[in-house]
């Protein structure tokens, strides 16, 4: 029997394997991997400073380990550069490789601005286990100055366990405000004063260049203004891993595209998590991958199962000032309501015919139990 395989072992990847074997323990089953396939938990990643985390620690289990644990074939520190549809292969490095059904649990990359200077070297990004570990092994000790590009959420859950560790941070977003895209206006502002108590320093401009200065670095930014630190962290976005499929001739659109069963234009592939588009959306959060990857499972195992989405809010990690968000669908016409005493806020969002859309949650709104339940069960599912 030709194997079941899964492209990527990242949660998508690793979870989809579980669910699968909870279902079918006898098909052959292969991850392939770019990186060295240990499983670990990627929302750690932005925490894990202030918990006082090595990348090593921040691992659950080897690829060997998993192996064994899923009764499955793992490859690792190889790459894939094709499908051939017709023939139902991969090509892994120099070897082709036959697959029954194959799942792109890929992932998204970071978002790397065109920087000017000669500093890219001192420019991290941090997207998996062992960016983190380069990241961490530059970091050094406490006290020194790192630069954000970036106050989105992956942004702000940095700065937040940067500053509570100690080191001093200077956090760039061109929007005038963090979180700018899933926040109204007062509850970014709750999130700034926040951050400032731990002593980040904002700097509502772009990045333009980044210039060796010493031993460190001096961003200049679009306002004509600089920035000194010891080394940068770009914390720009993600965008879904869509190239091996385009060249495979599947269907991308800002993601892969799939339908409700997460299966692209060819019966027998497949895309799982932040690579994915599902009818349209592309949610690079935690919850939706979970739904996605039990939905996938059965059927894969038989059991024609389609994805279904609920309201799904999203808690940010930034613990100085609490965040849970339940984001606006892009396009959306409505107003938001806000509620708020110092950085604790209750914002509503509701479209033209009232109905609520939307919400965000801080301070101690945000930590609120009965709150945040009261305004999720209200929401319509993402996806029904």
């Amino acid at each position: 029997m030709r194997p079941l395989i899964i492209l990527g072992t990242g949660l998508a990847g690793y979870t989809l394997a579980r669910e699968f074997r909870k279902l079918d323990a006898e098909r052959p089953l292969w991850l392939i991997t770019q990186d060295d396939g240990r499983s670990y938990s990627k929302p750690m990643l932005s925490n894990g400073l202030s918990k006082g985390k090595s990348a090593d620690d921040l691992g659950m289990a080897t690829a060997e380990a998993m192996a064994a644990q899923l009764n499955a074939t793992i490859r690792t520190d190889v790459q894939v550069f094709a499908i051939d549809r017709a023939q139902r292969t991969i090509t892994v490095g120099s070897e082709v490789v036959e697959y029954g059904d194959l799942v792109l649990a890929i992932g998204a990359a970071v978002f790397r601005p065109p920087l000017e200077g000669d500093g890219d070297d001192k420019v991290f990004s941090v997207n998996d286990l062992e960016d983190y570990a380069r990241f961490r092994a530059a970091l050094g000790e406490q006290g020194r100055r790192v630069l954000i590009i970036g106050g989105g959420l992956i942004g702000c859950e940095f700065a937040n366990d940067l500053a509570a560790s100690g080191y001093q941070v200077e956090l760039v977003e061109p929007m005038g405000r963090p979180l700018p895209t899933l926040l109204p206006e007062r509850a970014s502002e709750a999130v700034a004063s926040g951050l400032r108590s731990l002593g980040v320093n904002f700097h509502f401009a772009g990045v333009t260049a980044v210039n060796l200065a010493g031993d460190g670095v001096r961003a200049t930014l679009s306002d004509g203004s600089t920035v000194d630190a010891d080394l940068v962290l770009s914390a720009i976005g993600l965008r879904p891993r869509v190239e091996l499929a385009r060249a495979a001739g599947l269907a991308v659109e800002r993601g892969i595209v799939t339908d409700r069963f997460l299966r692209t234009t060819d019966e027998h592939i497949y895309a799982l998590g932040d690579c994915a588009e599902v009818e349209g959306k592309v949610l690079l959060y935690v919850l939706p991958l979970m739904a996605a990857a039990r939905a996938l499972a059965k059927t894969l195992a038989g059991e024609a199962t389609q994805v279904a989405y609920p309201a799904m809010p999203v808690q940010i990690k930034t613990p100085v000032t609490p965040v849970v968000v339940a984001p606006v669908a892009p396009g959306v016409k409505g107003e938001w309501s806000v509620e708020a005493d110092g950085n604790n806020v209750r914002a509503e969002f509701r479209n033209a015919e009232g109905q609520l859309v939307g919400f965000a949650l801080t301070g101690s709104q945000a930590t609120d139990m009965k709150v945040k339940a009261e305004l999720a069960r209200a929401l319509p599912p993402i996806l029904a």
